[in-house]
């Protein structure tokens, strides 16, 4: 049988294991995601972009006008993005996310989430 004091040591080791480990995601749960949209030239960098599920994007205007991410039904709205401004939104469904800039808009572009 082993020492009293052994079976502490290990219970206090196996505890404190778990608290470094934290509250983190699912062993199946990959980890979140982060993509950039350049805005350069009156056009959306990559055009058409495909993420995973919990995928966070941000747009970055490289434009010296300003610029506004917007899909139609409004589900992504940025404010109006002046140069070097950034706007992020995280990609919580599955779905096809057309999006467009407000102030102009023939720049269009579309993110597929799977």
């Amino acid at each position: 049988m082993r020492h009293p004091t052994a079976r502490i040591l290990a219970a206090a080791l196996a505890l404190s294991a778990v608290a470094l480990a934290g509250p983190g995601r699912a062993a199946d749960e990959p980890p979140a995601k982060a993509v950039e949209i350049k805005i350069d030239n009156f056009a959306f960098v990559p055009e058409e972009l495909t993420v995973s599920i919990g995928t966070t994007v941000t747009w970055l205007n490289a434009d010296d006008v300003p610029h506004v991410v917007r899909t139609e039904d409004k589900t992504i709205k940025s404010p109006p993005l002046d140069t070097d401004d950034t706007f992020s939104y995280t990609f919580e469904k599955k779905g096809t996310y057309s999006y467009f800039c407000s102030l102009h808009p023939k720049m269009v572009g579309k993110v597929v989430v799977q």
